[in-house]
């Protein structure tokens, strides 16, 4: 099964108020294991960043001035995402910032949904955890995810967060099996794990004569308790030679 975690940043918080999108970070899960491969860029708006967008993801229109635009990399995108389970946290924002996107192209691209399937985190996270904060940095906390990085939302970071954040929330020792299995052995493989070199032989520790005549001791109050009947005794009378 093939997942593709995603996270946009923008210029503010409406595309129907003309914001447009300024970083796309992309992280693909093959078969619940994060693969490495990755969708990352960062996009030139052609227009103001609002200030309150701008202290959430501190990118500025200097930075982002030389990037390239959404219609540059459009097709690398959807060849990405193509076919894909996409995981989202809120995802009616990101998902509607990119259908904007792709439609004010006027290139004959279809919504989102045409080529892969979205999944929301935030609804996932709002059902296992009930009345409950569930934004990103929360569910890290809660998940043991290290965010340590994210001084500002970012667009691949943040993606990077949910990946682990998810795999955690959906049975996270699955991902942690996948990473840990040989290249060689099948996904349903019961092999235990061999140990890399032969343990020395564990040393023999015989009893000291006050350790044997204690034991003798022993036996015979628990010999005189049990009215004869101590199996300990009766054991050791059928292996003596």
């Amino acid at each position: 099964m093939r997942q593709i975690v995603l996270d946009t940043e923008t210029t503010g918080f409406s595309p129907q108020q003309g914001h447009r999108i300024i970083e796309i970070g992309c992280v693909e899960i093959l078969n619940r294991k994060v693969t490495g491969q990755q969708f990352h860029c960062y996009l030139q708006p052609d227009r103001e960043i609002d200030a309150g967008a701008q202290q959430v993801h501190g990118l500025t229109l200097g930075f982002l001035k030389d990037k390239p635009r959404f219609t540059d990399i459009v097709q690398e995108l959807i060849q990405f995402i193509q076919g894909a389970e996409l995981i989202i946290h809120n995802a009616e924002f990101d998902v509607g910032f990119l259908n904007h996107e792709l439609q004010r192209l006027k290139m004959g691209w279809g919504p989102l949904t045409n080529y892969c399937t979205v999944l929301d985190t935030l609804s996932l996270a709002r059902r296992l955890h009930p009345g409950q904060k569930n934004d990103l940095d929360t569910l890290c906390k809660r998940y043991h995810i290290d965010n340590a990085r994210r001084q500002f939302h970012g667009a691949l970071l943040d993606a990077q967060l949910l990946a682990e954040t998810y795999l955690a929330m959906t049975g996270g020792q699955v991902s942690l099996l996948t990473h840990a299995q040989p290249s060689n052995s099948s996904p349903n493989s019961t092999q235990s794990p061999r140990v890399a070199q032969p343990r020395p032989p564990l040393p023999i520790l015989l009893p000291t004569a006050e350790e044997l005549e204690a034991h003798q001791r022993y036996l015979a109050k628990l010999d005189k308790t049990t009215t004869g009947n101590c199996l300990w005794l009766t054991l050791e009378s059928t292996l003596r030679p």
